[in-house]
Order: structure tokens, then C-alpha cells, then sequence
């Protein structure tokens, strides 16, 4: 399947892949969540070509994943603000720093999170939405729907 073939795929983690998942546009997202909102710090704090971070904003933007803001009239200068969209993509950059974390640290882990409420570090986990049950891969199954079941020419049910 080629890149262009993802974003029309019936697998919405291959749409996904094909929105938000180059490794470029996931250290924009790290940035994002760590409090970065301009240009030059992007480009600061991630090493890429002007660009190529030019063009990943704008793709965010036109997703609708970041929302572009003027901050300032003279000289025109924008900050990038994620939205509703882009703070949902929390959970997926917070589970690459635990798996970084747990198999390739070298040493102290270089950010902790805190929650607000009670100023703990925390390592935040999944949960069964119905019964609040932790979970993990073990703990589940997926069930596909007829349609994508036909698509992959397999069965409706996968452990």
C-alpha cells in the first residue's frame, strides 16, 4: 500500500498514520504539548529544515489539528495552537514517551508528568471506559466490522 493509498484507507489507524504520523510532524506534536507555539522555537527544539516544518504546520492546519494564530502585526508573525482535534492526539504522544521510556532510556527520563490536581508524577494509563479496569494488549480483542473484515479477507473477530 503506498503512502497516498493510507489516507483513503477503511483502517482509520492507517488514516491516522497518514495525518499525524511521520516522525517529524510527531516531535512538532511533543513540542506543541510542551509548550511550544512558534516557528523558531519548533525549529529550535526539533533540528529540522525551515521547510519542512513549514510544510508540516500547514498540513496540521488544513487537518485541523492546529489552528494558526497572529501574535503579532508588525512584523506579521503566527503561533500554531493545537485544537480540540490536536489535544486528543495527548494520549498517543504520552504513550511513545512510556514505551521510549521503558525500552530505550539511557538513564533518567528527561520529562516527567505531573498531575495538576495533586502534583504527583504520574505514568498515566489506559482504562476500560464501561468498567475502569486498567488494560492492556492481553486484555483485549478487536472485533471488526463486517465490512473491514472483508476488505483484509478474514474473519469479523482477532485476539
Amino acid at each position: 500500500m503506498s503512502r497516498a493509498d493510507l489516507s483513503s484507507s477503511a483502517c482509520t489507524v492507517a488514516r491516522a498514520v497518514a495525518a499525524v504520523g511521520d516522525e517529524w510532524t510527531l516531535l512538532i506534536l511533543r513540542e506543541m504539548f510542551l509548550g511550544s507555539r512558534r516557528f523558531d522555537d519548533f525549529l529550535r527544539q526539533t533540528g529540522m529544515s525551515s521547510h519542512l516544518l513549514s510544510q508540516r504546520l500547514k498540513k496540521l492546519v488544513a487537518l485541523g489539528v492546529v489552528r494558526r494564530s497572529v501574535y503579532s502585526d508588525r512584523p506579521l508573525r503566527h503561533e500554531y495552537i493545537l485544537t480540540e482535534m490536536g489535544k486528543d492526539l495527548w494520549p498517543i504522544i504520552v504513550a511513545m514517551k512510556q514505551w521510549g521510556d521503558r525500552w530505550l532510556l539511557d538513564g533518567v527520563p528527561p520529562v516527567q508528568i505531573v498531575h495538576k490536581s495533586c502534583e504527583c508524577v504520574t505514568h498515566p494509563q489506559m482504562t476500560c471506559s464501561e468498567c475502569g479496569e486498567p488494560m492492556q494488549a492481553r486484555d483485549a480483542r478487536a472485533r471488526l466490522t463486517r465490512g473491514f473484515s472483508a476488505v483484509r479477507g478474514g474473519t469479523a473477530d482477532r485476539a
